[in-house]
Formats: C-alpha cells, structure tokens, sequence
C-alpha cells in the first residue's frame, strides 16, 4: 500500500479550486492557474512563499518583455524565441529561474491572443494570483514533525549509551565483542534528523530559536568525538584496574543520555579523574606509556563532549 503525503493530497484539492476560481472569473485560460498551484506547493512554508514570489516577478517581467517584443517585431515564432533567449537570462540575474516555466506559459498565452491589450494583462496578473494564492493558503497548514523528531532523538540516545557502554565495558574489562553497528546507525539518525529539523525551521517563519536544530547539531558534534574516541580505545591495552574508574565515568554517562542537562556533575567527576590520573606512577615501559598518552587523549575527548552537553540550553524538546 502506498502512502500518500500531505503535498500531494493538498496539491489534488488545490489545482481544481484554482479552475473554479479561474472560471467563475471568466478568466482566459483558466486551466493555468492549476499549473501555476501545482507548481508552487512546496514542502515547508518558507520555500512555498519564496517560490510564489519568485514566480510573481518572474510572470510580471514576461509580460513586459515579451508583450514589448511581440508589439515591436511581431507575432511569430522566431520572435517567441528570442524572448527566451532575452528573458530567461534576466531570470538567472534575479536568481528567479524557478519562475521560467510558469512566465513561458503567460508568455504563450500573450503569443495566442496575438495582441497586448490591458484586458489580457489584467486577465493574467490575476490568472497568477489565484494560482500562488491557492497554493499560498494551502501551504500554510502544514503537519507537524515533532513526534518523528521524538522519535529520532530517543533512538539517538539509545545509541549513545550503547556506545558509551561498549567504551565502558572494555575499559572496566578489556573484553571486545561489540559489532559497531551503532555508529553507522547514528550517523544515517543524524542525517534524517537534520533533514527534518531543516525543514521544521523553514516551517516556522517567525521562531528563530528552534530546539531540535541545536539539539542535532550538538549531538552531531558529540558523535564526531564518539568517533574520533573509538581509535584511541582500540589501542589501550585495557586489562589492567587501573583503567577501571575511567571505565565507570563512561558507564555513568551511558546511563545518563537524555535531553536534559547533567554535563556540570560528570565535569567535576572528571576534573577528580584527572586528578587521580596524575597521581599514579610514571610509567616503566613503551606500552605503558602509550596507554597513558592514549587515555590521556581520551579524557580530553570526553572533555569536549560534556562541554557541548553544558553549552546546550533544553528548550522544551
């Protein structure tokens, strides 16, 4: 069973109210303004107004270019082209290109009556407001993302605390059989989950903070440490107990992956970790020494993390 979307559902009930609105108008060419609201129903709000204002201008300039053309050379052919050699560059200057196909069709309708009267501009100029204002109104019920960001968010941190659990366990341990099927998970969350909060935001044209946006992006970031610590780990040589209460502040992070913000708590617990960290004896030999460096790298990398987690403000997500 395929799964229709709200665009195509409010783009079937707006092209025929546009015919209606267009014939009981009695406007030329009424079947237009369905084109013109098919192509202006657009995935968020912000896009589906900038799109219908690009295509607005666009119109309006092809009706004085090709209305000054045709009254000048003539009614043919050649001359239609010629007005796209001339107008469709102008678009690209504008950085109005979107608005091409629905000004040739304008332009075509200027082409056929073989005349520029004000009647026929004035029948267009109105033909495009109903086609961009149907789809306008329609554009502004648009549904809401948040229970799949939810939904995203609560399987982002089940994969963080896997991951920091795995970190946990061989540190404590020194045993390793985790798959590592979390990180590639994460990464493909985390690319959907930007995709969705992009478009939430183009949704909301008056909020400008968005807590979901920050909150991916601060995971995104916390991931990138994530990854960047799973090399260091795999060179510790970590079946000694000293690597055991570095090993328990990685599992009390993993039970502790939420929105809200607990990063100041594990700040002072590192800052006591560091402390003992640089207390013990010096190491005695090559590998030894490399375990240190490397665990000292490590402490750094979950210093970032918990910053990023302190820096983040919950915002009712």
């Amino acid at each position: 069973m395929f799964k229709i979307g709200s665009r195509t559902i409010k783009t079937a009930i707006g092209a025929p109210i546009s015919i209606v609105l267009a014939n009981a108008l009695q406007l030329e060419n009424a079947i237009s303004a369905a084109i013109l609201t098919i192509l202006c129903i657009q995935v968020t709000r912000q896009r589906s107004i900038q799109s219908a204002w690009y295509r607005f201008y666009a119109c309006v300039i092809a009706i004085l270019v090709s209305g000054l053309l045709f009254e000048l050379i003539g009614y043919n052919p050649i001359v239609f082209g010629l007005v796209l050699i001339i107008f469709i560059p102008i678009t690209v200057r504008l950085q109005i290109t979107e608005g091409v196909v629905t000004s040739s069709v304008i332009m075509l309708h200027i082409y056929g009556a073989g005349q520029l009267t004000f009647s026929l501009v004035a029948n267009e100029i109105i033909l495009i407001s109903i086609g961009l204002g149907v789809a306008l109104l329609l554009n502004m019920y648009m549904p809401s993302l948040d229970s799949e960001l939810v939904k995203i968010r609560n399987q982002l941190e089940d994969n963080f605390a896997i991951i920091l659990q795995e970190i946990a366990n061989y540190l404590k341990t020194g045993d390793y059989h985790w798959s590592g099927q979390e990180i590639t998970e994460t990464a493909q969350l985390l690319e959907k989950a930007n995709q969705l909060a992009s478009r939430d935001v183009e949704n909301h044209l008056l909020r400008r903070h968005h807590p979901f946006y920050h909150y991916f992006h601060m995971r995104e970031k916390q991931f990138d440490i994530l990854e960047r610590m799973l090399p260091l780990i795999s060179r510790i040589d970590a079946s000694q107990d000293e690597y055991h209460y570095i090993g328990q502040l990685f599992e009390d992070l993993a039970s502790h992956v939420h929105p809200g913000n607990t990063a100041v708590k594990y700040l002072d617990s590192l800052k006591e970790i560091r402390q003992q960290f640089n207390e013990e004896p010096l190491p005695h030999d090559r590998q030894t020494f490399e375990d240190r460096a490397n665990l000292y790298l490590l402490l750094n990398e979950i210093e970032q993390y918990l910053i990023l987690k302190r820096s983040f403000k919950k915002s009712d997500i």
